[in-house]
């Protein structure tokens, strides 16, 4: 009985670092995955360093920003800290139907 006593502290300390510190960080780090994996063209993004951009050109590792006007800089996918707005959703293009004319 006394062997149980002894590791039960053991257990409810690493219970409570699980739900405290190791869990919150796997969905942190799940949904900052999911963030880098649903990047597109026209996203207005924040960079790790604070650089405000809108990407122009995007690949598996790296994504290229248009700051302003006239310059573009390109970053590694895994700098992207957080998007600010995403782009629109590209709209579906409505079927023309032609009718043929009969003469």
């Amino acid at each position: 009985m006394t062997g149980v006593a002894s590791i039960l502290p053991f257990v409810l300390m690493f219970a409570v670092f699980y739900f405290l510190l190791i869990r919150p960080q796997q969905r942190k780090s799940k949904q900052r995955n999911q963030m880098l994996s649903q990047l597109k063209k026209g996203d207005k993004v924040v960079t790790i360093g604070g650089m405000h951009g809108t990407i122009l050109e995007i690949t598996d590792d790296i994504v290229v920003l248009r700051v302003n006007d006239a310059t573009k800089i390109t970053f590694d996918r895994s700098a992207v800290n957080n998007v600010t707005t995403s782009a629109p959703a590209p709209a579906e293009k409505k079927e023309e139907k032609t009718e043929e004319v009969k003469a």
